[in-house]
C-alpha cells in the first residue's frame, strides 16, 4: 500500500510538470508560470525579482448561445518556445530605433469535449508580458459570439492606482489616486452622477491602468493591437483583489463576432522597480505588426497653430448663424441667414492665423467650423448633419488654400462626425478627395455624442472597427489622421504610422471646462499615453478663461512652465499650440521654446518619475545635436536634480532655462517665470525648483 501511494504521488507531480510551464524575460527578472488546474482551467502566474506580482489567474472566454465555453476542460496538446530580438526603426517616435527583445511560449490547449483548439501566446519582454488568445481554423470552432472574456489579473496587495471610471462612451476624466479597495466608495459618491454608462459595475476601471505596490513596485495593465474586438475594461472583484476583463458590449449586449482563424489583442503587464521603465517601454508598439504602409514618406511629424481655443473658452462661435429655427427646418442656403458676428471660422481671422504660423515657423493651421452643420450638430440622433466639403460662405475654401501655400503653411482638416458613424463612412471617399484637391495633409476628426445607430458605444468592436477603416482609408489618400472621442490608442501607429494623435483622454480643452487636476499631466503619460501619442493641445498662457469670455470662470491649473514642458513630456508627433496669437506675443521670449522644441527624436531619456508627482523627460532632436528637457510637477513644490550626462562628452552647450519664478503657482501667480542662460556640458548637474502645477523646460544647444 505504501509503495503504491508512492507511485500515486510521483506519478500526480509528474503529471503536475507536464502541465506547468515556465517562461522568462531575458534578463531573468520576470519568470511566468502557465498551468491548468484539476478541472483543466487555464491559469499563469508572474513574479518580478522572486516577488510575486500577479498571483494564480484564470485565463478563458464564456461564449453565448453554446453550452460549452472555453473556459475549462483543456488538456495541453503542445507547447512550443522560441526567442526574437530584432531593431527597427519607426516613422516617427521617442527613438530612431526600437528592440524588440523577447522570449515566447505557445501553449496549445484542446478542449476534450468538443475537440476544439485554443492557443495561448506569451511574450515576455525585460519589462512586462503580453499574452493573447488564438483560435486556429479548425471544424468545431468557426463562427462564435463572445458572451465575454474572463481574463484574470490576480493582485498581490491593496495596490495604489490611478484610475479612472469603466465608461464605454468616454475617458476624459480626472484620475483618481486610490487603493483598490476603495474605489467602489468613489463609485458611491460623486464619480457615478458623470457616468455615461451606468450599468458598468462599481469597481470598474479603463485601461491603460498604473499602479504602485507597498514595497515599491509599478505595475501597468493594458491591451495592445485592438484590431476587431471590443475594448477591454476591467472589473475589480475588491474582496480578493482580482480585476477580470469585461468586454465593451454592442446594442445587443454582446461582446464580440468572430470567425476562426482569429486572435485577442494582447493583454499586457508591465512590471518594474523604476517608474522610469514604464514610461520609456516599447512593449505596446512591439507586439503590433510592422508598417504595413510600403511609402511612408507622406508622413510627418506636425507642429500647428488652429483657430479652436477661442470656440473652446466661449469667444468664438462654431455655427456660422444664430437662426436656428430656419436651419432646422432646412434652409441649405446660408446666404439666406443672418450670420453670426463671433463665428471663428472666417477668411479673414484664418488669414491671421496663417501669417503667425508662417512667421513664426509652424508647419500646418487647423480651422474648425469652416463647413456648414454646426447650427444642429448635437444631441438630436441626426444621421446626416455634416458632408465634410460644404463651406460656410464667410471661408473660401480656394482662397485660404492658395493663401497658405503662398506662406508656406499647410492646412489642416477637421472633420466632426457628431458620432453619425454611418453618415462618415458615405462620404469619408469624397471628403479624403477634397483634402487632396485642395492641400490638406492631415485631419482632426471627432466623434462627439452618443454613437449612432443608438445602441453602440464608443469602444465596442463595431465602432473600432470603424476607427481602424478610417485609418486605412486614409492611407489610401496618404492622409494623416488626428482622432478625437476614439477609443485610446494600443500601439496600432506602428502598423499604420499615419495615425500620428489621437485624444482620446481628458485634454486641454477641459482646462476651460472647469480645469482639470494640477498633476494631472504627471499621469497621463503612465496611463493614456502607453499606448500612444495624445493631441493634448498644450501651450496655454493664459490661465484666466474669463478674460476671453466673462462668462467663463474656468481657470487653466498650470503656470507657464508646465506648459512649455508638455512639448516635452506629453510625446507626440503631432503638437498644436493651442493658446491665441495675441497672448503668445505677450510673451515672446517664453513662446520661443514651443518654436524651438523639437517633435521627432533620436533618443529619449526619462530622468525622473513618480506617477501623480513629477516627470522629468530629456529627448534629443532627431537629426540634431540639440537636445530638449521638460519637467512637469504635481500638488507639492519639490526641488528637481537632474545630471547633464546624457550629454556628449568633449562637446559644449548653451542651456536655456524657462523656469517657474519663485512666487510662482498654478493658482494664484502661473506667468510668473524666469528664463536664464548657462554654458553646459556633460559634467554638469541642475538643481531646479518646481512649483505646484509646475515645472520647467530647457533647450541645449551645441556650442560650434
Amino acid at each position: 500500500m505504501k509503495k503504491n501511494s508512492i507511485i500515486l504521488i510521483a506519478f500526480l507531480m509528474l503529471v503536475h510538470v507536464m502541465k506547468a510551464q515556465e517562461l522568462k524575460s531575458p534578463n531573468g527578472d520576470l519568470v511566468m508560470h502557465f498551468s491548468l488546474l484539476s478541472d483543466g482551467t487555464p491559469t499563469y502566474k508572474l513574479a518580478y525579482k522572486n516577488k510575486e506580482v500577479i498571483k494564480t489567474s484564470k485565463l478563458g472566454l464564456e461564449l453565448k448561445d453554446d453550452k460549452t465555453s472555453l473556459l475549462n476542460n483543456f488538456s495541453l496538446s503542445d507547447t512550443k518556445t522560441s526567442t526574437f530580438d530584432e531593431t527597427w526603426k519607426p516613422v516617427w517616435g521617442e527613438e530612431a530605433q526600437i528592440r524588440n527583445h523577447y522570449n515566447e511560449l505557445a501553449v496549445t490547449l484542446t478542449q476534450k469535449e468538443t475537440e476544439r483548439i485554443m492557443v495561448v501566446r506569451f511574450r515576455m519582454f525585460n519589462e512586462g508580458l503580453g499574452f493573447r488568445y488564438e483560435f486556429p481554423a479548425q471544424k468545431n470552432l468557426v463562427y462564435f459570439t463572445i458572451k465575454e472574456e474572463r481574463t484574470q489579473f490576480a493582485m498581490a496587495g491593496d495596490h495604489t492606482a490611478f484610475w479612472i471610471p469603466g465608461d464605454y462612451d468616454t475617458q476624459e476624466y480626472d484620475y483618481t489616486e486610490s487603493k483598490l479597495s476603495e474605489i467602489r466608495s468613489f463609485y458611491e459618491g460623486a464619480v457615478t452622477d458623470n457616468l455615461s454608462q451606468t450599468s458598468f459595475s462599481p469597481t470598474g476601471v479603463q485601461t491603460s491602468l498604473i499602479m504602485k505596490t507597498n514595497d515599491g513596485l509599478y505595475l501597468n495593465l493594458h491591451e495592445a493591437a485592438l484590431i476587431n474586438y471590443s475594448c477591454m475594461h476591467l472589473n475589480l472583484d475588491d474582496k480578493n483583489m482580482v480585476f477580470e476583463s469585461w468586454l465593451t458590449p454592442d446594442a445587443n449586449g454582446d461582446k464580440g463576432y468572430m470567425q476562426a482563424p482569429a486572435n485577442s489583442p494582447w493583454r499586457t503587464i508591465m512590471v518594474s522597480d523604476d517608474a522610469r521603465d514604464i514610461l520609456a517601454s516599447k512593449m505596446t508598439l512591439n507586439l503590433n505588426e510592422p508598417c504595413a504602409i510600403e511609402d511612408t514618406s507622406w508622413i510627418k511629424p506636425v507642429k500647428y497653430i488652429g483657430v479652436w481655443w477661442e470656440m473652446i473658452t466661449g469667444k468664438g462661435s462654431w455655427q456660422y448663424t444664430d437662426d436656428l429655427p430656419a436651419v432646422q427646418l432646412g434652409v441649405t442656403d446660408y446666404t439666406k441667414v443672418t450670420p453670426n458676428k463671433t463665428h471663428s471660422a472666417n477668411n479673414t481671422k484664418v488669414k491671421r492665423y496663417i501669417d503667425f504660423a508662417s512667421k513664426h515657423g509652424f508647419d500646418a493651421v487647423l480651422v474648425e467650423g469652416w463647413n456648414v452643420g454646426w447650427e444642429d450638430w448635437y444631441g438630436h440622433s441626426k444621421d446626416y448633419v455634416f458632408d465634410f466639403v460644404t463651406p460656410y460662405p464667410d471661408f473660401d475654401v480656394e482662397a485660404i488654400h492658395a493663401y497658405a501655400k503662398s506662406k508656406g503653411v499647410d492646412m489642416m482638416m477637421h472633420h466632426e462626425t457628431s458620432a453619425s458613424v454611418r453618415n462618415y463612412e458615405r462620404h469619408m471617399d469624397a471628403a479624403y478627395q477634397f483634402m487632396n484637391d485642395h492641400g490638406y495633409k492631415s485631419v482632426k476628426s471627432g466623434y462627439v455624442g452618443d454613437i449612432l445607430p443608438r445602441g453602440e458605444n464608443h469602444y465596442n468592436q463595431w465602432i473600432v472597427n470603424h476607427y481602424q477603416y478610417a485609418i486605412e482609408k486614409a492611407a489610401d489618400y496618404k492622409i494623416m489622421v488626428n482622432a478625437h472621442e476614439a477609443v485610446r490608442p494600443t500601439g496600432i501607429a506602428r502598423t499604420y504610422p499615419n495615425l500620428i494623435g489621437n485624444e482620446s483622454a481628458r485634454g486641454t480643452e477641459y482646462q476651460s471646462f472647469g480645469g482639470s487636476k494640477p498633476n494631472h499631466v504627471t499621469v497621463l503619460p503612465f496611463t493614456r499615453l502607453i499606448g500612444g501619442p495624445m493631441d493634448y493641445t498644450p501651450g496655454i498662457f493664459e490661465m484666466d478663461i474669463s478674460k476671453l469670455n466673462p462668462e467663463n470662470h474656468s481657470h487653466v491649473n498650470s503656470t507657464i512652465a508646465n506648459q512649455l514642458a508638455l512639448y516635452v513630456t506629453m510625446y507626440s508627433p503631432l503638437q498644436m499650440a493651442a493658446d491665441l496669437p495675441e497672448h503668445y506675443e505677450q510673451f515672446m521670449d517664453a513662446f520661443q521654446f514651443i518654436k524651438d522644441v523639437a517633435i521627432d527624436w533620436d533618443n529619449s531619456i526619462y530622468l525622473e518619475a513618480e506617477p501623480g508627482h513629477y516627470i522629468t523627460v530629456a529627448r534629443k532632436e532627431k537629426g540634431s545635436s540639440n537636445w530638449f528637457v521638460g519637467n512637469v510637477n504635481g500638488n507639492d513644490a519639490r526641488t528637481s536634480k537632474i545630471s547633464l550626462d546624457f550629454l556628449e562628452k568633449n562637446k559644449k552647450y548653451e542651456a536655456t532655462i524657462y523656469a517657474d519664478a519663485k512666487d510662482a503657482h498654478y493658482k494664484t501667480n502661473p506667468q510668473a517665470y524666469v528664463i536664464t542662460k548657462k554654458k553646459v556640458s556633460h559634467k554638469t548637474k541642475l538643481s531646479q525648483l518646481s512649483v505646484p502645477g509646475g515645472g520647467y523646460a530647457i533647450s541645449i544647444m551645441e556650442v560650434k
